[in-house]
C-alpha cells in the first residue's frame, strides 16, 4: 500500500489481479478508442498559474453537489459490471464512498442491485437508470430506487444503442462470458479474484435478472439486453421520468452546448458534460474540452458537473476551474477497487483528495468553492 502514490499505480496492480476480460471492458473505448485517449491528454494541454506567498493554512475541500454536502466535489460514477472487477465490488464501492463523504451512483447493469447496496449503507446512494423499451421494467426499477431511499436519479441520455468495443469483442465478453481455454488459464492466473468469485452468490446483473420479464438467467439477459435499449427515447421522456421519480434528477451524457440547452429547459438539476468515457461516439470531443462552452451557455441556469479522463486530484481542480460544480471518477475507483477491494476505492479517494488539496494550496487558494479561471492559464 505505501508504494502506491498514484492511480496509475492502481492500474497496473488491478491489471495484474482482474482477468483480461473484466479489466479490458472497464479499461477501453469504441472503435479506435480515440476519444477514449483524448479524455485524459486533453487535460495535459491545460495549465496552472502557480502563485507564491499567500496564505495556505485552514484549506478546505468541502462543497455541495445537487444540494448535497460532500468532503470534496467528486463522486463515484456509475460503472456497468462494476462487481466483476471484485467480488461484491459495488457494496464494496459504495461503503468506501460513504465513508470518505462522497457519493457513490449504482448503474442499472450492476452486479449487486439496489438492495443489495442499500443493506451495506446508511446514507442515501444516487441511482443510474438505462431506459428500456418495457417500461413496466423501467417504472420498477424507478420505484425501487425510491423504496431504497436514494437521494438522486442519474439518468444516462447517450446510450441509447450500444457501441461497438473491440476489446470487449475478441475478449468473448458476453452474458455469460465465453470461457475458452485461453480464457479459463487467463483467470486460473488470479487466484485472489476467482476465489473471491466463488465466495459471493453475486456473479449476475441484481438490477435485472429476476426483475425483468423472461430474465432468469444469464442466458436469457443477453437476449432481452440485445433489444431493451429504446432507440426512440427523446427530450420528452424525461417529463415522465422525472414526474415518476420525483426527486433530484441528475442527466448524464451531454456533450453539445445546444443539448445542453434542452437539458436546462427539463427542471432537471443538474447535467454531466460526459461522452460516456470514450465508449459511445468514437471522434467526438473530449469532455474537459467541451465544459467551458456548455458552462458558459447554461451554468446559470443549471448545474454544470463533469465527467470524462480525469485520473488525478489535478483534473479534477481543472474541471472545477473551468466552471464544472463537481466532477465524476469511474475509471480510477475501478481501478483501485480490482487491486485491493474496498480498501483500494478508499486508496483512490486518498490520491485524489491528496493532489486536489496540494494543488489548490499551490495555485493560492484555500477554498475549494472560489475556483476559477483565474488559476488558469488561459
Amino acid at each position: 500500500m505505501s508504494q502506491i502514490l498514484t492511480i496509475d499505480d492502481l492500474k497496473n496492480q488491478a491489471r495484474r489481479r482482474v482477468p483480461k476480460m473484466f479489466f479490458d471492458y472497464a479499461d477501453s473505448g469504441s472503435w479506435t478508442e480515440s476519444t477514449y485517449r483524448a479524455n485524459e491528454e486533453d487535460f495535459s494541454k491545460i495549465k496552472f498559474r502557480q502563485r507564491v506567498l499567500v496564505d495556505m493554512d485552514n484549506r478546505s475541500l468541502a462543497s455541495t453537489m445537487i444540494g448535497e454536502t460532500v468532503a470534496m466535489p467528486v463522486a463515484l460514477a456509475p460503472t456497468g459490471s462494476t462487481g466483476m472487477q471484485h467480488a461484491d465490488g459495488e457494496m464494496l464501492a459504495a461503503q468506501a464512498a460513504e465513508e470518505f463523504g462522497v457519493p457513490f451512483t449504482l448503474s442499472t447493469m450492476s452486479i449487486c442491485s439496489i438492495e443489495d447496496v442499500a443493506k451495506v449503507t446508511k446514507k442515501p446512494f444516487w441511482f443510474q437508470l438505462y431506459v428500456m423499451r418495457d417500461r413496466d421494467f423501467v417504472y420498477n426499477l424507478i420505484d425501487r430506487a425510491k423504496a431504497a431511499k436514494c437521494s438522486a436519479l442519474v439518468l444516462t441520455v447517450d446510450l441509447q444503442m450500444l457501441a461497438q468495443r473491440h476489446k470487449d469483442l475478441r475478449n468473448g465478453l458476453s452474458a455469460p462470458p465465453k470461457m475458452t481455454p485461453k480464457t479459463l488459464f487467463d483467470i486460473g492466473r488470479r487466484p485472489r479474484w476467482w476465489m473471491g468469485m466463488l465466495g459471493t452468490p453475486r456473479r449476475s446483473f441484481g438490477n435485472i435478472v429476476g426483475h425483468a420479464k423472461g430474465v432468469t438467467d444469464l442466458a436469457s439477459l443477453s437476449s432481452w439486453t440485445a433489444e431493451q435499449f429504446d432507440q426512440s427515447l427523446s427530450w420528452d421522456d424525461v417529463a415522465w421520468i422525472k414526474e415518476r421519480w420525483g426527486g433530484k434528477l441528475i442527466l448524464k451524457g451531454i456533450l453539445d452546448k445546444e443539448d445542453a440547452i434542452m437539458a436546462a429547459k427539463t427542471g432537471a438539476d443538474a447535467l454531466i458534460v460526459s461522452n460516456h468515457g470514450g465508449r459511445q461516439l468514437d471522434g467526438a470531443r473530449s469532455s474537459i474540452s467541451v465544459l467551458p462552452e456548455i458552462v458558459e451557455a447554461v451554468g446559470d441556469k443549471i448545474e454544470v458537473h463533469f465527467d470524462g479522463g480525469i485520473r488525478s486530484g489535478q483534473d479534477v481542480l481543472k474541471a472545477l476551474c473551468l466552471g464544472a460544480k463537481g466532477t465524476y471518477i469511474g475509471r480510477p475507483f475501478l481501478y483501485g477497487l480490482g487491486a485491493m477491494g474496498k480498501p483500494g476505492v478508499t486508496k483512490t479517494l486518498e490520491i485524489i483528495h491528496k493532489e486536489l488539496d496540494m494543488t489548490l494550496a499551490l495555485c493560492g487558494k484555500r477554498d475549494i468553492t472560489t475556483v476559477g479561471k483565474d488559476m488558469l492559464c488561459i
